[in-house]
């Protein structure tokens, strides 16, 4: 009842009085409003998040041996947010939060973990449904596209809550291995310490949850549920944008989660500076800890993708055909994962065998521009970019020492990978004659013999032409 809140917590403030200042005391503790008692938990009113967390950083103690002292070793505080005043019409929205865990407990109670929601998900589906157990680290490809990722990640797995990587946030386009990091980070941890609650939640599937909690009338449930966790996973944070309210309650959770050392993990298509949409005192906090960009695999990444997606399956394929998915297809490693299921479909179907011929087949539907024809503008294209030169300058007149190289191996492949004559390709490379084509696939012989970088740059670069040849 009202009246006994009010006695409790006139009583919880002649202690209070005694040990403070009394301008702390006015500041800080007569604004607050009792407003329940039940269940032995005393809930009262602050006036706004940054009231809380002053309580919270200077008053915790005297907080827990005051409530101890008068509702005994079992009691509780919590508080009542405002978190917008609200107008005539309609009320005051306000969000409830706990005491942070008192050293007074002599035990403490094992979370309820049955959803507070009108959801499909339900009781503990929220514990195991909701982690692809396929997502591990053992199965997540390392390259220089992810390390950091994948190393904070880890160190996460073997202390959560306990590194300098709280929040961890990790960003980057679509494919790239975000929601595969941080699921692998919570299978590891719920390996490694099956009493911790793990809990990853689009942001879609959250925003959810708190408009059927508010609908229902079952907020402070929400916040309860989602303050229990001890790693919490928030995936495409970016979906947050534009949703105040949502963004309201998710900061308070985290605030709480953050400072009784809970591990929070989130995903992003972009950094944190550059997310719209989002409150400024959000984005300052998901700046506190590690940020994470995941980028596209390179080559060599991408092999070895190949490689364990198809061992994986217990198929065996040609390294040439491993290098040529490998080299046309560079955007994701969704994308990757696609072509090689359709791979594999098409040859399981039509009863083929798995090789180049069939893989140039089933990219051309998938991949743009693989049944390029080679011709010289596709090559001169092709060897510009791996140079970082335009091919307008391989057509002039320049001699300075990076165009000549890159001009003479496109000379090169067009000689090699076409039927025009030296003639023909001197034309083409802004009007020079035969001599000067047949001086640079000399050149080119001598450096490949003298020079293994070259050699070794060359020949990849090979490959991206060769690879890309009409049958």
């Amino acid at each position: 009842m009202r009246s006994d809140c009010k006695v409790v917590w006139d009583r919880c403030l002649q202690f209070i009085q005694e040990q403070i200042s009394e301008q702390s005391f006015k500041t800080w503790f007569k604004p607050i409003v009792p407003k329940q008692l039940e269940n032995n938990t005393l809930t009262i009113q602050v006036p706004s998040q940054f009231f809380y967390e002053w309580l919270e950083e200077h008053y915790l103690a005297l907080l827990q041996q005051v409530i101890h002292r008068e509702l005994g070793p079992q009691g509780k505080l919590e508080y009542s947010i405002i978190v917008d005043k609200g107008t005539k019409r309609q009320q005051p929205f306000t969000i409830k939060l706990p005491l942070h865990p008192s050293p007074y407990a002599t035990q403490q109670a094992p979370p309820d973990l049955r959803s507070p929601f009108a959801l499909k998900e339900v009781g503990s589906a929220y514990k195991t449904a909701l982690l692809n157990p396929n997502y591990t680290f053992d199965s997540f490809i390392e390259g220089d596209c992810n390390q950091l990722a994948r190393s904070a990640a880890q160190a996460i797995a073997q202390k959560p809550g306990g590194t300098a990587f709280n929040p961890f946030m990790v960003y980057g386009g679509v494919g790239l291995g975000k929601t595969h990091v941080v699921q692998a980070l919570g299978n590891a941890i719920k390996a490694n310490f099956t009493d911790k609650f793990v809990l990853y939640v689009s942001s879609e599937q959250f925003t959810t949850q708190f408009i059927e909690a508010v609908r229902n009338n079952r907020l402070q449930d929400f916040s309860h549920f989602y303050l229990q966790a001890d790693l919490l996973i928030l995936d495409d944070v970016q979906f947050l944008a534009g949703k105040d309210k949502t963004q309201e309650i998710f900061f308070h959770i985290f605030n709480h989660l953050h400072q009784a050392g809970k591990q929070i993990v989130m995903t992003s298509d972009c950094p944190p500076r550059e997310l719209k949409g989002l409150q400024e005192r959000l984005l300052s906090r998901f700046k506190w800890g590690l940020t994470a960009d995941l980028q596209q695999p390179d080559f060599e990444t991408r092999v070895a993708i190949i490689h364990s997606k198809m061992e994986a399956d217990g198929i065996d394929i040609e390294e040439e055909l491993v290098q040529y998915v490998a080299h046309s297809v560079e955007t994701n490693i969704r994308e990757l994962e696609g072509v090689l299921i359709s791979l594999i479909a098409h040859a399981s179907l039509n009863k083929e065998k798995i090789n180049l011929e069939l893989a140039k087949q089933v990219l051309k539907n998938i991949v743009q521009e693989i049944d390029i024809e080679v011709s010289m503008d596709y090559i001169q294209k092709t060897v510009a970019g791996h140079f970082n030169v335009s091919v307008e300058s391989l057509k002039s007149k320049s001699r300075k020492r990076e165009l000549v190289t890159a001009r003479q191996v496109a000379m090169y492949f067009i000689k090699k990978y076409t039927s025009h004559s030296l003639k023909s390709i001197g034309q083409y490379f802004g009007g020079r004659d035969h001599s000067t084509v047949s001086h640079a696939l000399q050149a080119i012989d001598d450096l490949l013999d003298t020079e293994p970088h070259f050699k070794r740059s060359f020949e990849d670069l090979q490959r991206k032409v060769k690879f890309k040849m009409p049958l």
